[in-house]
């Protein structure tokens, strides 16, 4: 063997030997780990293409699997939906379906391209569906922000004409499949048409022919570009975005939706830009009452159908029919809420004399009345009727709710052992400074609020005065003391909604400067009424569908705030009753607690009251014909000042005693009220006097008033409409009697007593 060869030999038996100090497999000399020879670029690569394959063999099952349907689903023959009073009598059947099919060629080409632009620019490239569209959808889905996102147009015509609005995953990929087969056997025109007759655009319009009549009351061949924009931007929530019911809100969102209609027109090259500029919104008629929904009933039916939409029942789904649906509405009770309405209001206006009556025009009421017990809407009304108003007044949240949101700074101020700014417990006996136009001490915004008629209470007026007589000075000063943040967490507890233009930090919010509506209000109070356990009112005892389970919302919760809190407002409120701006509504039939409220302006007036069994908000609203302009209900039937304590109060007091005849009535168990004890003056408060205050004459005596025990006088006191009202020296407990410098206020006017009412 040569030199070379056995160097070669030995060379191979060293690399046969494992290193010193090295395991097998390590080392540049050793073996791949197995990790790594089964991670290489070949397995990567086949199980990758394997798994293809796989979703391959998958799809294709699966289109083969699903069957194109060969008849429409039951939207095309739509079911009625009926409506049933408490007791399960029928009242009213609802969902005709209000359909014209169009022919493609009866659809003018802007509004065909006006809703591709919107809800599908690749429609005429597309197979049916959108894969991007649809990966979209389901991120938004993951992410919380809804499942919209991902339908093409020819998915959504396979959903409303062959498959159902459920969200399921399988309805899903049905569609997905459904698409594609429906792609491939009809024209693009032919899906586009049937797309436009079946969406639901809202006002019981079911097709672009039957919305174009709903909506401008002319055919389809005769829609602008403007008005099928329009259309295009509704159909996404036709109960939210319909131009005359929409609220700031709505409205909001469906402008956009407009604007981007045209934008995307713009932008696919089928709108002029020019002339984009030139295209402005064309607001929608009027809307028309649906048969069977005349009176009260269509608004009875818009309360039911709202409920539905916050438990997720889309306006599709209620319109696709078949719904059985029971109210919580008493038809007695029902009957004489409206009653009462016509009798103590629009008996007594003259909506025809718009020259000597103008203001008689713009009056609109609005009330709920809740069982406080169940929590059921056992009566409401909303207005004159659908032809005439077509929203529900008892629904609104447009204006504010005025000084019945008093009683909710009062809690607030219990409920949290808020005290003065001298640090004194606040309870319906603490002392205060009731002189108007005095500036609120403690606060970075400045305040000094007028009190009703600029009266004066004096310097010495109780907790429980200040509520009986809605003293605006005691209150702004109160919701300093307590914390405006505060008493906003308390309102949301009770039953309010944060909307937008809450006036947070802001010591106005005492008077009620936030919106509301009647059954916010109803929650409020009944809660109160319910020993602080939180009640949402709620119109629909049952919802049955053979499709769909419906669970109603539970109208009872947990504990808002404690019993003795709400117990000790509602004793304060039965002196509102008793000895105050409320006494129009005392009947020795019950015993009642309340409020007024009057806003800034006179432009709405509002009685809340409640008994141990019902809790009633009555509304009053001016609203200006046509603008829906917020205008003053002074001179309402020819009067003066129409505040909570006139018209409301009386449709309040003739409604209840109604409502609880031949029931039998209880009394408030009011075991855990505590009005707290007569403290010394806070003088804290008038430390820096205003005009006013300086000019005020000093309280005849430092000595604490004693507040009477209103529960004991409820069944004592006179029916007011067959005797004058009280002043606040009726008291008929041992308060020393004020001399004429205490500025005690007169009694109110016998019609109008709206001088003791903010």
């Amino acid at each position: 063997m040569g030199r070379a060869e056995a160097r070669k030999a030995q060379q191979q038996r060293g690399a046969r030997r494992a290193p010193t100090g090295r395991t097998k497999g390590e080392g540049s000399g050793g073996k791949r780990s197995g990790i790594r020879r089964f991670f290489t670029w070949k397995t990567i690569l086949g199980t990758f293409l394997g798994g293809i394959l796989v979703l391959m063999a998958a799809a294709v099952i699966l289109y083969f699997s699903v069957d194109e349907p060969t008849d429409p689903n039951r939207l095309a023959t739509q079911q009625s939906n009926t409506y049933k009073w408490s007791d399960g009598s029928v009242m009213a059947r609802v969902g005709e379906t209000n359909r014209s099919i169009l022919p493609i060629d009866k659809i003018p080409p802007d509004v065909r391209t006006a809703f591709i632009a919107i809800e599908n620019k690749s429609f005429y490239k597309d197979r049916g569906i959108d894969l991007m569209g649809v990966a979209r959808g389901l991120f938004n889905t993951v992410r919380g922000k809804g499942t919209a996102g991902g339908s093409t147009i020819t998915q959504q015509y396979v959903k409303n004409y062959y498959l159902t609005q459920d969200q399921s995953p399988t309805r899903k990929v049905r569609e997905l499949v459904i698409s594609l087969k429906v792609d491939r056997r009809m024209e693009k025109d032919d899906i586009l048409a049937g797309y436009l007759n079946t969406n639901f655009y809202g006002r019981n319009a079911y097709g672009i022919q039957a919305a174009a009549q709903a909506y401008y009351g002319i055919d389809a061949d005769k829609l602008t570009l403007e008005q099928g924009a329009y259309l295009a931007a509704v159909i996404q929530a036709p109960s939210q975005y319909d131009w005359a019911t929409a609220g700031p809100n709505g409205k909001r969102l469906v402008m956009i939706r407009f604007n981007a209609v045209l934008d995307n027109m713009v932008e696919m090259g089928e709108l002029d830009a020019a002339k984009r500029k030139e295209l402005k919104f064309q607001e929608p008629i009027k809307p028309k009452p649906t048969p069977g929904m005349d009176g009260q009933k269509g608004y009875l039916i818009q309360a039911a159908n709202d409920e539905m939409n916050r438990q997720d029942i889309t306006d599709a789904e209620i319109a696709a029919g078949g719904w059985e649906i029971t109210l919580n509405v008493d038809k007695k009770k029902q009957d004489a809420l409206e009653k009462a309405v016509q009798d103590e209001l629009e008996s007594k206006l003259d909506r025809k004399d718009t020259k000597n009556r103008p203001q008689d025009q713009s009056v609109q009421a609005g009330a709920t009345s809740v069982d406080a017990k169940t929590g059921a809407i056992v009566a409401m009304y909303g207005g004159q009727g659908l032809a005439e108003k077509d929203a529900s007044n008892a629904l609104r949240t447009d204006y504010q709710p005025g000084s019945t949101f008093k009683p909710v700074v009062l809690a607030s101020a219990l409920e949290t052992g808020a005290t003065t700014q001298d640090g004194k417990e606040i309870n319906p006996n603490t002392l205060y400074d009731g002189t108007s136009k005095r500036q609120v001490v403690g606060s970075k915004i400045p305040f000094n609020p007028q009190n009703q008629d600029d009266k004066d209470f004096g310097k010495e007026i109780t907790v429980q005065e200040a509520t009986n007589y809605s003293v605006n000075s005691v209150y702004a000063q109160m919701i300093v003391d307590v914390k405006p943040q505060a008493v906003k967490k308390t309102a949301l507890a009770l039953g309010m909604k944060d909307r937008e233009g809450w006036p947070e930090d802001k010591p106005a919010m005492s008077l009620g400067t936030m919106s509301a509506n009647t059954v916010e209000m109803a929650a409020v109070y009944a809660t109160l009424d319910n020993h602080g356990k939180k009640v949402t009112p709620t119109i629909i005892k049952s919802a049955e569908h053979k499709d769909r389970e419906y669970t109603p919302a539970p109208a009872i919760g947990g504990q808002a705030i404690s019993r003795e809190t709400a117990d000790t407002v509602t004793k304060v409120l039965t002196g509102v009753v008793n000895d105050g701006s409320g006494n129009k509504v005392q009947s020795s039939a019950y015993q009642a607690a309340g409020k007024t409220g009057t806003t800034e302006s006179n432009v709405a007036g509002w009685f809340t009251g409640y008994t141990p069994e019902l809790v009633t908000v009555v509304a009053m609203f001016g609203e200006e014909p046509g603008t829906h302009k917020q205008v003053t209900l002074t001179g309402t039937a020819g009067g003066g000042r129409a505040g909570g304590s006139s018209f409301p109060a009386e449709i309040w007091k003739t409604y209840t005693l109604a409502a609880l005849k031949g029931s039998t009535t209880g009394k408030f168990d009011l075991s855990e009220a505590e009005m707290g004890t007569p403290v010394a003056p806070s003088r804290s408060a008038s430390t820096a006097p205003s005009s006013s205050q300086s000019s005020s004459p000093p309280a005849s005596s430092s000595a604490p008033q004693n507040t009477p025990d209103p529960t004991k006088s409820a069944t004592k006191s006179p029916d007011p409409t067959n005797s004058p009202p009280k002043s606040p020296t009726s008291t008929p407990t041992p308060t020393p009697t004020p001399t004429p410098s205490r500025n005690t206020p007169k009694p109110p006017d016998p019609l109008f007593p709206q001088s003791q009412d903010r």
